[in-house]
């Protein structure tokens, strides 16, 4: 087979069973890997209103037909789940090399099922997987984890935050690479699941050798044109530029602009600490960068939303802080966006700015104290304390981009399916970047049309399984072109994001019978208030993108665009 594997491995922590199954190809196909498989196998095996942390919830590991390839950006594997912190299903997907040791290790999905009696870690070496007890690694943060399974393999594993089912764990994987966002590392520690540690030998066949390299060469070519800014900074790039254009949250939302933004900025960083890039599998990028000397020697740069989520968000220009939270985050395994915010809320509600950021998340991770009340996140902190300031969608706290000044990533937070993400459809390309184009940033004019084609292709990009940032330089035509000289199979570009539409509205189907509908695709009331977003406006555009989605006004998918789909047998 070429691109995919066609195993799938399936675990049943309850009774120790492993099994193995041919994927099946009409999934692959359809569905490609990544994002889209796991969620199609995840809506064919669990109801709706499964109880995330429950024994019978299910946990779902992914790759693509693209991951371990030579492929750039093709390092990264997805997970599947619902999420205990927004009830919705949830993928997420993470750099570094643990997605390609699991697609050289021939795996398409890995399925986790039921709770292990006592704590267990699994080991995979190709064909040869085994759980074992992993009593003397419960209890340890990521580090120390990772650092005692490394010589098996690449380790995906969770901090004590996971342990303790704190609804904003994630899984980190390679030390600070995160499947991020909803609390996925709760799943993974309700079943007593310490980590996954992983070493396969077998590299992926491809099915056009000549075709797929000169297509590579060139999606190299445009990805290295455009990525110098990332190379030099990271993402921490935009931070600066964000406070510019009066769109930078400040103070839980409060303000949209910080007058110190510039000593939390990536330009600060580089002038003041000496820093190296680190790259996942088979990127040129290396967007990641760690500290080379001095006091934090070793310690990773923060991303730009955990600058922006523990600095302007809560009013903070103090670097090392910044610095420290987020390894401290990073080592309990802890969402960054999801904390920070929820801190900020916290602020807001006792009045007063946070000093100091450790002895809360040391809380969040251990789930002692106030630290109980945050890490359940800042929707249920809200309603705790009977104080609007949660800065949420679908009670996924909001990202560093105010859309209060960009109408596109408004509606883009208010429709997504996991939650308030920009990473679902990044309309900040097209209304910042001027990526595919520029287009009005303050206006709803045309974006319905706009979100719907950008939700479609990333849910796709994130199903062949690439990183995002290659969709920022590279076309639809040639992602298309590498998928089908990888896999054999003849992909047209209106298949290929098709794809991607198919994933948006399964996952659409699944949060529907679940209860969520119309009602929840807003914003918080916040940003409707003193001149803000012109909540006619909104509403008119959210009526526009049902339409051009195929839903009815409640927000639910037709059964002709189902159909259309080929996705006959899900009825809503």
């Amino acid at each position: 087979m070429y691109g995919w594997t066609g195993r799938t491995v399936i675990i049943n922590l309850r009774d120790g069973k492993i099994t193995e199954t041919k994927s099946d190809m009409n999934n692959l196909h359809s569905y490609l890997g990544g994002r889209g498989l796991g969620v199609k196998l995840y809506y064919d095996l669990i109801t709706p209103d499964i109880d995330p942390l429950s024994p019978e919830n299910i946990l779902i590991f992914t790759t693509g037909p693209l991951t371990g390839t030579r492929a750039p950006l093709s390092g990264r594997h997805a997970m599947v789940s619902k999420s205990p912190l927004t009830g919705t299903i949830f993928d997420s997907s993470s750099g570094g090399f643990f997605g390609k040791e699991l697609k050289f290790a021939e795996i398409d999905a890995l399925i986790i099922k039921g709770e292990a009696f006592e704590p267990v870690y699994i080991s995979i070496h190709d064909n040869d997987i085994n759980i074992h007890p992993a009593n003397d690694l419960w209890g340890e943060n990521v580090r120390q984890c990772t650092d005692e399974l490394s010589t098996q393999g690449r380790t995906a594993c969770i901090g004590r935050a996971g342990e303790r089912l704190v609804p904003m764990a994630n899984v980190m994987n390679d030390y600070f690479h995160a499947c991020g966002r909803g609390g996925l590392g709760a799943v993974m520690g309700s079943k007593k699941l310490k980590a996954i540690v992983v070493k396969g030998t077998h590299k992926p066949d491809i099915a056009d050798e000549k075709r797929f390299e000169k297509i590579r060469v060139e999606a190299l070519n445009h990805i290295d044109k455009g990525a110098s800014g990332l190379s030099t900074y990271g993402t921490s790039a935009v931070l600066n530029l964000m406070n510019y254009m009066k769109i930078l949250p400040t103070g839980n939302f409060r303000k949209n602009e910080f007058s110190d933004a510039s000593r939390v900025s990536g330009e600060f960083i580089k002038e003041n600490y000496d820093i190296k890039g680190h790259a996942c599998y088979n990127c040129t990028i290396a967007c990641k960068h760690v500290i080379k000397s001095g006091a934090f020697e070793g310690y990773e740069i923060p991303e730009f939303e955990t600058l922006w989520s523990f600095g302007p968000d809560n009013n903070n220009s103090d670097i090392e802080k910044i610095i420290k939270v987020n390894r401290m985050c990073n080592d309990f395994g802890i969402d960054t966006i999801s904390s920070g915010s929820t801190i900020a809320a916290y602020a807001e509600i006792m009045g007063e700015d946070v000093k100091e950021f450790t002895g809360y998340v040391e809380k969040i991770g251990e789930n002692s104290g106030v630290g109980n009340q945050l890490g359940k996140g800042s929707r249920a902190l809200s309603k705790l304390w009977g104080k609007d300031v949660s800065m949420q969608c679908k009670g996924l706290e909001l990202p560093g981009y105010d859309p209060r000044g960009l109408m596109g990533m408004a509606l883009a937070y208010a429709t997504s399916n996991r939650g308030g993400c920009h990473m679902r459809a990044y309309m900040a390309a097209p209304e910042i970047f001027g990526k595919p184009k520029k287009v009005d940033r303050l206006t709803f004019s045309g974006k319905a049309e706009l979100l719907k084609t950008f939700q479609d292709e990333t849910a796709t990009i994130d199903s062949l399984i690439l990183c995002r940032f290659a969709s920022l330089s590279i076309s639809k035509e040639l992602f298309t072109e590498l998928l089908s000289a990888a896999t054999g199979v003849d992909y047209p570009v209106r298949e290929f994001v098709g794809c991607g539409e198919r994933v948006w509205n399964l996952e659409r189907l699944f949060n529907n019978k679940a209860g969520f509908s119309r009602m929840d695709d807003t914003l918080p009331e916040r940003f409707f208030e003193d001149g803000g977003i012109d909540r006619i406006m909104f509403e008119k555009s959210l009526h526009e993108y049902y339409l051009q989605r195929g839903w009815d006004m409640k927000g639910v998918p037709t059964e002709k665009k189902l159909s259309g789909l080929g996705i006959k047998d899900y009825k809503t």
